[in-house]
C-alpha cells in the first residue's frame, strides 16, 4: 500500500486537488482527495506540493518492436513480405529488453499502444501494453485494440518501387477494398456452413483477423498524413460502416470540418519533428490547435523512434505556447489517448478504481525542465529519479 501525501493532484477527469493525497492499494487507485485516512503500514512518500498526475499514456509508438539502437535485427514492425498481412500480431514482435521501455518509465509514460508500422496496407493487429515487465503477455492492458492500416506514400513506396501492387493511391484503396469484400464473403461462407457441415470454406488467416473489423469489434487504425489520404480513409471507413481511429493526421487542420461531423478520433504527431516526406512536409501545430478549436476528439503521439517517446509531454507543452488550453494538452497525453486506444476504463485519469499509474514531476508536467521524480505503474514504483 502506498500513500501519496502533500501532492498537487491533476486527476485529468476532474478538478485539481491542492495538498491532496493519493492511495494506492494492490495495484488500484483506492482514494483520491484533500481528507484521505492513511492505513496503517502504508508507505508514505511526501510530494512537497509537487505536481502528481496520472502516467503518460503514449497512443502510438513501435516501442519494443522497432527496437531502439539496434538495426535490422531489432525491427519487426513491418512483414513486407506481403502487402496485405493483417494475420500477423504486434504482441509476437514487441521485445521487453527494448530500452527504450526504460526512456518511457523515466520520461512518466506507463502505457502504450504498439501498432504494426505503416509499410503495409493493412499491416496487422495492434496491443496496449503497459511499459514494465519482462513477459510481454504480463504487459498487455488490452489485445486486439485495433488493425492497423495505412494509404499515401509509405504502402505505395514500399511496393511500387519494387514493381509491385500497390503503386498508387488508387490501387491501395482498391486493394483494401478487395479484402474486406472478400473477409465479407468468406463470413458468409461461414455462416452458411452452420446449416450445412458440408459447406465449410477452407480456414483463411487473412479473413480470420479482418473478421473483428468488419464486426465494428475493434477499429482500423489508419495511418494518414495528407488531406486527400484522410478523406479516403473516411469514405472507406463509412463505406463498410467501420469503427476507426486516424493516426497521425498532419493536414488535419484542413479538414477539420469533416472530422468534427465523422466524429473521428485523431492521433495528431510526431509533430515535434520537421517534414521527413513529402506528405508530411506541411507538419507544425497548426493541426492540433485547430482540432482543439473545432472538438475534434485528439491526442499527441511520438510514433517512436520517428520522434523518441520521451518527448511527448514537450510536443504537449508546445502546442501550449501555440495557444491551446494548458488542461487540454495534459488530456491529450493522459486521458484522450487512453480514449483513443479504447483503455480509459483502466488507465488516463486519477479515479478510484482505476490502474495506480501514477507520476510525481519535478516541477510542471509540460515544461522541458521539468523531470518524472517517481513513476508507479500498477502500484509498484518503477523509477525513481537520482537527484
Amino acid at each position: 500500500m502506498l500513500a501519496i501525501i502533500n501532492a498537487d493532484i491533476h486527476p485529468v477527469s476532474h478538478s485539481r486537488v491542492s495538498c491532496g493525497t493519493l492511495l494506492l492499494r494492490e495495484g488500484k487507485i483506492a482514494a483520491v482527495g484533500v481528507e484521505v485516512a492513511i492505513p496503517e503500514g502504508a508507505r508514505v512518500i511526501d510530494a512537497r506540493g509537487r505536481p502528481v498526475t496520472p502516467g503518460i499514456v503514449e497512443a502510438h509508438a513501435h516501442v519494443g518492436i522497432n527496437e531502439q539502437g539496434v538495426g535490422w535485427e531489432g525491427r519487426d514492425a513491418n512483414e513486407s513480405s506481403d502487402p496485405l498481412t493483417p494475420e500477423v500480431d504486434a504482441l509476437d514482435g514487441i521485445n521487453p529488453r527494448d530500452d527504450a521501455l526504460r526512456e518511457f518509465r523515466e520520461a512518466g509514460i506507463t502505457s502504450t499502444l504498439v501498432p504494426p508500422g505503416s509499410g503495409n496496407l493493412i499491416g496487422g493487429t495492434a496491443v496496449a501494453i503497459k511499459c514494465w515487465g519482462t513477459i510481454v503477455d504480463e504487459m498487455v492492458i488490452a489485445h486486439p485494440v485495433g488493425m492497423k492500416a495505412a494509404l499515401g506514400q509509405n504502402p505505395k513506396g514500399s511496393y511500387g518501387r519494387r514493381g509491385k501492387a500497390p503503386s498508387t493511391r488508387m490501387g491501395s484503396a482498391a486493394m483494401i477494398r478487395k479484402a474486406l469484400d472478400e473477409t465479407k464473403e468468406y463470413m458468409k461462407a461461414k455462416k452458411k456452413a452452420q446449416e450445412d457441415a458440408s459447406k465449410v470454406p477452407d480456414f483463411d488467416a487473412r479473413a480470420e483477423a479482418l473478421i473483428p473489423v468488419l464486426n465494428r469489434q475493434i477499429p482500423l487504425q489508419v495511418h494518414c498524413h495528407r488531406a486527400d489520404d484522410i478523406v479516403t480513409a473516411l469514405r472507406l471507413c463509412k463505406e463498410y460502416g467501420l469503427r476507426f481511429t486516424l493516426e497521425h493526421v498532419t493536414e488535419g487542420d484542413r479538414v477539420a470540418d469533416l472530422l468534427k461531423e465523422h466524429d473521428a478520433y485523431c492521433a495528431v504527431g510526431p509533430t515535434l519533428k520537421y517534414g521527413s516526406k513529402v506528405e508530411n512536409r506541411d507538419r507544425s501545430f497548426r493541426t492540433p490547435v485547430e482540432l482543439a478549436r473545432k472538438g475534434v476528439h485528439f491526442c499527441f503521439i511520438t510514433d517512436h523512434p520517428v520522434v523518441a517517446g520521451q518527448f511527448l509531454t514537450l510536443t504537449a507543452g508546445i502546442a501550449v505556447s501555440w495557444g491551446m488550453d494548458y488542461d487540454v494538452a495534459l488530456r491529450a497525453i493522459t486521458l484522450s489517448a487512453a480514449e483513443h486506444i479504447g483503455i480509459e476504463d483502466r488507465v488516463g485519469s486519477l479515479e478510484v478504481g482505476k490502474d495506480a499509474d501514477v507520476v510525481i514531476w519535478s516541477g510542471d508536467p509540460l515544461d522541458y525542465t521539468t523531470f518524472a521524480d517517481c513513476t508507479i505503474i500498477d502500484g509498484e514504483i518503477v523509477h525513481e529519479r537520482e537527484v
